[in-house]
């Protein structure tokens, strides 16, 4: 009895000091501006994100694509991709838990350029999470600072900020 106890311990504090808890980052998620929502979501064993709303669904600008229209992936390097909705679109994959609120391990993917890049992300506090994006070494990025949108009713919509 006492082994059995001592082993469920250990393995308690094991998965405390060294296991993220997915379900602390699995939601909507504002971005920097309040200009869309990234939804984090368990994908297999791993962490990924979709863009669920945006702002200014639609172009606005004759520069960034046909006025009107709704935003697509107009920037991926594949031609192929390119009429993708960017609502809907997942632009985080693959993120490993590897330590106490932190995930690595990732790509994420920025529509608004075409380019990915390696991905980490760490849980600063409930309400805020650090996105980093990297190429290479993770000194050589930028983070962007998501802070917590409670659970909206359908994440899937092009209606006024919540």
């Amino acid at each position: 009895m006492k082994t059995a106890v001592f082993i469920a311990a250990v393995l308690l504090t094991a998965s405390a000091a060294f296991g993220a808890n997915s379900a602390d980052v699995v939601g909507p998620w504002k971005t920097e501006g309040e200009s869309s929502l990234v939804e984090f979501f368990n994908c297999g064993d791993k962490l990924c994100g979709k863009v669920v709303w945006l702002k200014n669904p639609n172009y606005v600008a004759k520069g960034d694509g046909p006025v009107g229209m709704q935003k697509v992936d107009l920037k991926n390097p594949d031609p192929a991709l390119r009429k993708r909705p960017i609502i809907g679109l997942q632009v985080i994959e693959g993120l490993t838990p590897t330590g106490k609120n932190s995930w690595e391990k990732g790509t994420c993917y920025d529509p608004e350029s075409g380019n990915s890049y390696q991905c980490k992300i760490r849980l600063e506090s409930p309400d805020r999470l650090e996105v980093r994006g990297f190429i290479g070494f993770s000194l050589i990025g930028r983070t962007y600072v998501l802070t917590r949108k409670e659970k909206m009713a359908s994440t899937q919509t092009n209606t006024p900020h919540p």
